[in-house]
């Protein structure tokens, strides 16, 4: 689905079914250099269980028009202006990564949209090693291979990883690709730089009034489980679920597990 933010082209997966602003929405809000393809199954699933869904490509990302926005802030000021765009008026929101930080950025601009916040692979500060950043701007290629080796467990490597015919870290690796040939104007470096630099986490979690979930990876190498501490004692009454044996993509390597505990917690009386 196709709409009109701040005069551009914004993409939203749907979940293969035609959107109904009328169902409880859930809106999925993908990390760096990524876009709505990480959340596949997810989205289908909660799509054809009674919600409506909005996987969104963020500005300047797959087939959302750029240029990518600088900060946290402005894109989690857009984030609400898809809903709005989408007539919904309020949703549970969904965040991976830089996601999450959007996600909770979201419910502190605009409390009254955010029914329910789910932040994956979260972390607080959320910052970027200076070899990464530097690697973003001036060798791409190896930046996207040095955050991808961070991402994925042991498990995701062949020929451990379940799932016979996949190589997981191989489609991780082809996403940011594609996202550098659609948009080569530094993408990656301008999404560690938002994460980086974004410093309301703290009164963001403390003004979080909505049920919580953090779901995190034990293995994760990107934003391990302890970073994500500080938000969790400052969001009352957060649940906190950890995939064990995961790295921090987490929707491509443990995708039904994924599934399982955000549609427990999405279904769960609040």
């Amino acid at each position: 689905m196709i709409l009109t933010v701040q005069d551009r082209p914004a993409y939203c997966y749907t979940g293969g079914k035609v959107f109904d602003a009328t169902l409880p929405t859930v809106m999925f809000v993908h990390g760096a250099q990524e876009d709505h393809s990480v959340w596949g199954l997810q989205t289908r699933y909660f799509a054809h269980h009674g919600f409506g869904v909005l996987a969104v490509d963020l500005p300047g990302h797959g087939r959302s028009a750029g240029p990518a926005l600088h900060s946290v802030e402005q894109i989690a000021s857009w984030l609400v202006e898809v809903m709005t765009a989408a007539g919904v008026r309020d949703a549970f929101l969904v965040g991976h990564s830089m996601g999450s930080l959007i996600a909770l950025e979201a419910s502190f601009q605009a409390p009254e949209r955010v029914r329910r916040l789910a932040l994956l692979g979260t972390a607080y500060p959320m910052k970027v090693s200076g070899a990464l950043l530097d690697a973003a701007l001036n060798d791409e290629p190896r930046a996207i291979d040095m955050a991808n080796i961070w991402s994925h467990s042991s498990i995701a490597q062949k020929p451990s990883f379940p799932g016979p015919g996949f190589y997981v870290p191989a489609g991780g690796v082809r996403l940011k690709q594609r996202i550098s040939q659609i948009n080569p104007d530094h993408v990656y470096h301008n999404d560690f730089s938002a994460c980086n630099a974004y410093a309301n986490g703290d009164a963001a979690a403390v003004a979080v009034r909505c049920p919580t979930l953090f779901l995190l990876a034990q293995k994760d190498m990107m934003t391990p489980p302890r970073h994500a501490k500080s938000l969790r004692e400052k969001i009352a009454g957060s649940k906190l679920t950890v995939l064990q044996n995961c790295g921090h993509s987490m929707m491509a390597e443990q995708p039904d597990a994924v599934l399982d505990a955000l549609f427990s917690f999405a279904t769960a009386p609040e």
